[in-house]
């Protein structure tokens, strides 16, 4: 499984277009809120998005669960989770859910984190990024035995990479 995430995006659909174009093929591409575009915007076309504090289509999800390759995945933008603060909130939901990938923004501080044998992933900011200069979204690959989540600019240069074993034999 090969994922796109991305987040925060405020109002540059240009950027989605470009990040799109530039990863090409993927099995799944999500957006974790603030797009700030209407959910018909040609930029969201076959992306999956849910409803970010800032985002004022009410027809966009606030939640999204879906199935990839096999793989569980929720997606939320994190305001209703107080993800600024802590995961412990998103945690339980994960848990309820039976999620296996947890994919949120909000803070726009990228980073990936497993617990509990689940992964979380914020792909940070492309358009106002926090804790660090750079602009960023994430692909997130699976195999049998590992996560790889690699997180790179909006040049697309690689900032950082983490691999976490999925606990699959």
């Amino acid at each position: 499984m090969k994922i796109l995430v991305m987040s925060d995006t405020h109002g540059d659909s240009d950027v989605i277009d470009l990040v799109k174009e530039h990863v090409g093929s993927v099995d799944a591409i999500f957006h974790c809120g603030d797009s700030e575009l209407d959910l018909q915007h040609s930029s969201l076309e076959g992306v999956q998005v849910v409803l970010g504090n800032c985002d004022m289509d009410s027809s966009i999800p606030i939640e999204v669960n879906t199935t990839v390759k096999g793989t569980h995945i929720f997606m939320t933008h994190g305001h209703l989770f107080q993800v600024k603060s802590t995961l412990m909130s998103l945690n339980y939901r994960a848990q309820e859910l039976k999620a296996q990938l947890v994919l949120f923004g909000h803070s726009h501080v990228l980073g990936a984190e497993l617990i509990n044998g689940v992964l979380f992933v914020n792909p940070g900011s492309l358009k106002v990024p926090r804790g660090r200069k750079e602009k960023s979204y994430a692909i997130i690959e699976k195999s049998s035995s590992q996560w790889v989540v690699t997180f790179f600019s909006d040049t697309h240069l690689e900032l950082a990479s983490v691999s976490f074993s999925t606990n699959e034999n």
